[in-house]
């Protein structure tokens, strides 16, 4: 019986039964990186998780932004406070996910509740937009972050593709 036993338990902590598909982040846990990135003020764990369009649309705009201050020595620069993933510039001393949202469409939305406790006035709660990407290599879908819908309106993409003139 304890050899039966013994074979049981070495199976099922084989590597090859242990993990049947590959483990993904759930969108809830997207919102405590961001938040933990947010407070931290180091937004490296973002990048790894976000979608390859905004990836592109950051890195464009980070182009651009090099661009302008080399023509415009002395000036700030439109990303001259980097990337604004918030609606608001001012650190918020506490971030917590708020409810989640998965979409028919195969998205997710994620709030984010940004919270002043010394001025409660001065909370906002914005929305992480989440979107499933197909990893081909491993046959499945992983949730990536596309866009960060801000409390004010708009969002950080359009703000990506409006901060420089054309003109």
């Amino acid at each position: 019986m304890h050899r039966a036993f013994l074979a049981a338990i070495l199976l099922v902590a084989s590597p090859a039964f242990a993990q049947e598909e590959m483990v993904t982040l759930k969108p809830a846990q997207f919102g405590k990186i961001f938040c933990i990135a947010r407070l931290g003020n180091d937004m490296g764990p973002v990048i790894g998780i976000l979608a390859a369009g905004l990836t592109d649309a950051i890195a464009a705009a980070e182009a651009k932004d090099a661009e302008w201050a080399e023509a415009n020595p002395g000036d700030k620069p439109p990303l001259g406070d980097g990337i604004p993933w918030q609606s608001w510039p001012d650190y918020a001393p506490r971030c917590a996910v708020g409810s989640v949202t998965e979409n028919l469409d195969g998205s997710a939305e994620v709030e984010l509740r940004y919270d002043f406790p010394d001025t409660p006035r001065a909370d906002f709660t914005d929305r992480l937009i989440l979107e499933k990407t197909a990893i081909d290599e491993f046959g499945t879908e992983v949730w990536r972050i596309s866009n960060v819908a801000y409390s004010t309106g708009g969002d950080l993409r359009a703000f990506l593709a409006e901060a420089f003139p054309t003109n």
